[in-house]
């Protein structure tokens, strides 16, 4: 049976250093800055930027939507690690702009709000918010998707799969929470049932299948489940524009000679 080995020490020290040469070669002085949202993700990223740059160069962004749940377990990182962090309730935000939205559609445009619409709105306003305290902070925005997540599409666009740089984008689900246990990071930090914080479900039960089975077909190329290696294939088949650059168009410029006046 084909197995791989990930030696988590070596990937640590190497992410790590990746970190300091980012900031050293596009932001020498600045603050590493990220949303917090008490998941296995964000606890990581955080974690690996204060192992690279010191906590007093790391700062968390708290951004419940009106009430949430777990806000707790963002509480519990920042307070581990030691980092300065601030909390923004995007709730009136995301209400502005979905009342300001059926206010103009009575003078426009009759269209339905999609609830995929409703879904993916706080994460892109959470994105904004972290880039304005950021930006007030001289910082770098940290990306925290995986590899696992971002394979299937499970990001938004220009919402949580936004950033300057992207430190665990090509670690699996399973190499980032190995990764956050050499840390030290508490157990319900990396073992936390991950959810998506805008429809209430588990990552799992949104996607119909485990992290575990993503990982091993992304390392391995093993999915024993036909049903699930269809669904798999499929996802990453609808979501790759998420995983390249932005399409642009390149004109083809007609060049004269230079005039000699």
């Amino acid at each position: 049976m084909r197995e791989y080995k990930f030696d988590v020490e070596k990937v640590t020290g190497q992410v790590v250093q990746w970190i300091r040469d980012f900031f050293d070669n596009c932001g020498p002085g600045c603050n590493a800055v990220l949303g917090i949202s008490g998941g296995k993700d964000s606890s990581v990223a955080a974690a690996l930027c204060v192992e690279a740059l010191g906590k007093d160069r790391v700062i968390g962004v708290l951004m419940p939507c009106g009430e949430q749940a777990d806000i707790d377990m963002s509480r519990l990182l920042v307070n581990h690690l030691g980092i300065a962090n601030v909390e923004v309730n995007i709730k009136d935000a995301v209400d502005g702009v979905i009342n300001g939205i059926k206010v103009s559609k009575k003078n426009g445009i009759d269209f339905e709000i999609k609830e995929q619409t409703t879904t993916n709105l706080p994460a892109r306003i959470r994105m904004a918010t972290v880039y304005a305290v950021s930006q007030s902070n001289n910082g770098r925005v940290v990306n925290t998707c995986n590899l696992s997540e971002d394979w299937v599409g499970y990001s938004t666009r220009y919402g949580d799969a936004a950033g300057d740089f992207s430190p665990m984008a090509k670690l699996t689900v399973t190499e980032v929470k190995a990764i956050g246990r050499f840390l030290g990071l508490p157990d319900v930090l990396v073992d936390k049932v991950p959810i998506d914080g805008l429809c209430g479900k588990t990552d799992e039960d949104n996607l119909g299948f485990s992290y575990d089975a993503v990982d091993r077909y992304v390392r391995l190329g093993i999915c024993e489940d036909p049903e699930t290696k269809a669904k798999i294939d499929g996802m990453h088949r609808r979501n790759l524009f998420k995983m390249v650059p932005m399409p642009m168009f390149d004109p083809e410029i007609d060049m004269v000679e230079e005039l000699p006046y």
